[in-house]
């Protein structure tokens, strides 16, 4: 069991804490790296073409134009979860729409402008159907956070 997250620039980092955070509350194990779909195509269609090997899903972050989840999907049978990341200009939506708005044949679950918490529990889900010991833990965030609600 291992997740790839993938990075559209070094200046994201930040913005995916939350899921590195959630994944190791998980017990998942997972790497990183940036590599752009504009400026590193080449590498993104290698490392998501081989990623198949050594992981069982991957996680792409990327904003502005945000083709980093599309082009690693386009090069992988995995499932690919998109981050679209919160941008000054146009605040992550044209992020989230670069993301969303996938040609047939080429998914990409995408969560919230930001959303590096849901990404990482959604693969979490994802894993948990290979991977049983992920549902309790699954259970029991479920139940924490139902705890957590104030009547």
């Amino acid at each position: 069991m291992r997740v790839l997250i993938i990075l559209g620039s070094g200046s994201d980092m930040p913005q995916i804490e939350g899921t590195k955070k959630m994944l190791s509350q998980f017990k998942v194990p997972f790497d990183y790296i940036v590599a752009s779909a504009h400026r590193n195509p080449k590498k993104v269609a290698k490392i998501s073409a081989a990623a198949g090997s050594k992981y069982d899903l991957i996680i792409a972050a990327a904003g502005m134009a945000a083709h980093l989840p599309g082009v690693v999907a386009a090069n992988t049978i995995l499932p690919v979860i998109g981050i679209p990341i919160e941008t000054k200009s146009l605040s992550g939506f044209d992020s989230l729409y670069s993301i969303v708005q996938m040609p047939s044949g080429i998914p990409v679950a995408t969560v919230a402008i930001g959303g590096a918490k849901n990404a990482a529990i959604l693969a979490v889900q994802i894993l948990s159907l290979k991977y049983p010991k992920l549902k309790v833990a699954l259970k029991a965030l479920k139940h924490k956070m139902e705890k957590g609600v104030k009547i």
